[in-house]
């Protein structure tokens, strides 16, 4: 890694393989090395010696809260906006739940097809759950904007395709949400610890996203939502959950919920899980995230240099113009799978997603130039060689 690199510090805090050239922290960030030692003492000390009353004493019981605060600094939130738990999947649909009862006399909720199929699946059990004849319209990214109108309940984006890495303007398209008299709903699992967000100052009615990306909480981390203040009291949570309720422990026998963004929480939270996300966002204290963006850009435009002066006919996926794509850059190729598959073989790690994209992200906590200019050789050596022509690279596993 250069000597110059502004981001050299925090790449001593990560623990990654030598020689590996690790392209895939936007689906799931590389470990920090405090994570382990954080949940061994949460397993030992507090579980271990403290047992349930580790709930009390170890602060378990507002641990959501205090890392919802955390991971809020990173996307423009102010302090009790943003709460943890769950999966991205329940946050989705939550807030879409709440959206649409906000909005009791409109039936659309428009989303775009570079949204995240989970979204997209959530909006459509939902709709049949409410069987109220509401309608799931799906446009290109770039008719987004155009089919915004007053027929429109909610309309719910992924702020960065998962694909392509198009960026969506979400202050302009949140604006143009509002006057249509619409409330906007933004999925961060792209855009949280990748790039500048401001959830508050785009005027976002409510956010999700999930931590084992950008963020490193690892392997199924819990998923925060954001409520927008004018809107946390007035909201009733789909999931109705225990600690969802104001008062818990008074174990009443009708729902009451809590005050704020408390009242999205809806089961026990995963302590042990939430203690490796706590630890893990410690390397992003002192972090300014103009300055990720600026370092991320660099490395993706380097990236797609080597490549195409090696490779020039290979497609680009994503946007020409960075300031328009996240923080990870795609390549179209027909056989996209075997040629992953090749390049993880030689110790080059991305991603595919179907049907022939290969992606590759640009985290700059842990990722310099010497690694990305690697990454390019090898993926230009086993296009031009054509060795990832082979029946076992062809072989398709579970995970892609």
């Amino acid at each position: 890694m250069s000597q110059t690199d502004p981001f050299r510090a925090t790449r001593a805090l990560f623990d990654l393989p030598d020689g590996l050239v690790y392209l895939d922290g936007n689906s799931l960030g590389a470990l920090p090395k405090a994570v382990g030692a954080r949940v061994s003492q949460v397993i030992s000390d507090e579980w271990g010696r403290s047992l349930i009353g580790a709930w009390n004493s170890a602060g378990w019981v507002d641990l959501p809260r205090r890392v919802g605060d955390r991971v809020g600094r990173l996307i423009g939130a102010p302090a009790g906006s943003v709460t943890m738990g769950d999966t991205l999947s329940i946050k989705v649909y939550q807030a879409l739940a709440s959206a649409l009862e906000l909005r009791p006399d409109r039936r659309v909720i428009l989303s775009d097809t570079g949204n995240f199929p989970t979204d997209l699946y959530m909006a459509q059990g939902l709709i049949a759950s409410l069987g109220r004849g509401h309608e799931l319209r799906v446009v290109e990214p770039e008719a987004v904007e155009a089919a915004i109108d007053e027929s429109v309940a909610a309309v719910m984006l992924t702020q960065v395709d998962y694909r392509t890495g198009r960026l969506h303007d979400m202050v302009a398209l949140t604006e143009k949400t509002h006057a249509a008299g619409a409330l906007a709903i933004w999925d961060l699992a792209h855009s949280a610890g990748a790039l500048p967000v401001d959830v508050a100052g785009a005027g976002a009615d409510f956010a999700v996203g999930c931590t084992y990306k950008y963020l490193n909480g690892g392997p199924g981390a819990p998923a925060f939502i954001y409520v927008a203040k004018p809107l946390a009291d007035t909201v009733r949570p789909a999931l109705s959950g225990w600690f969802g309720h104001d008062a818990p422990f008074a174990f009443e026998p009708s729902y009451r919920p809590a005050s704020g963004v408390e009242r999205m929480r809806v089961g026990t939270p995963p302590i042990l899980a939430l203690a490796a996300l706590d630890a893990a966002l410690d390397v992003w204290e002192g972090i300014d995230m103009e300055a990720v963006r600026a370092r991320s850009i660099q490395l993706g435009e380097l990236f797609i240099r080597e490549v195409r002066a090696h490779v020039p006919d290979l497609e680009l996926a994503s946007p020409v113009d960075p300031s328009k794509r996240g923080s990870q850059v795609s390549f179209r190729h027909p056989e996209g799978y075997a040629v992953m598959q090749a390049l993880i073989a030689e110790g080059v790690i991305g991603d595919y997603r179907a049907p022939d994209i290969m992606r590759f992200g640009f985290t700059p906590l842990y990722l310099g130039e010497d690694e990305v200019r690697s990454g390019a050789a090898i993926l230009a050596d086993i296009l031009t060689t054509g060795r990832w022509d082979t029946p076992a690279f062809r072989r398709r596993n579970k995970v892609t």
